[in-house]
């Protein structure tokens, strides 16, 4: 995630918080984040928090993941993620795209295969 640029805000009990700025290597010709990169924030930021009552011994795989634009993002944007159930090895979470106003721009469902870590 350190190629998009991608910051941690933080993680507290089934929510994570992560923030994309608007760069010019990001955006698509009409000079929004591309969906590409916001589809790719929202990934990462919900596989953490679909392992975050285990980050150091779990992993998360994408089993699947849906996403819905509603709006263009015309600047920096912070992904509020969410495990909405969490089973012995799948994983069910939710996310947003929030532009600075707190406008909902994007919403995303995964579930996610829990994974052992080798160690």
């Amino acid at each position: 995630m350190h190629h998009i640029g991608l910051q941690s805000i933080g993680l507290e009990g089934n929510c994570c918080r992560t923030r994309l700025k608007l760069t010019r290597e990001l955006v698509n010709s009409r000079g929004d984040i591309h969906g590409g990169a916001l589809m790719s924030a929202l990934d990462f930021t919900l596989s953490v928090v679909a392992r975050a009552h285990d980050p150091l011994n779990m992993g998360a795989a994408t089993i699947d993941m849906s996403t819905h634009f509603y709006e263009p993002a015309k600047s920096n944007v912070e992904i509020i993620a969410a495990c909405k159930r969490r089973g012995k090895s799948i994983a069910f979470c939710e996310g947003e795209v929030r532009d600075g106003h707190g406008t909902v721009l994007a919403v995303a469902r995964a579930v996610f295969k829990l994974v052992p870590r080798n160690r």
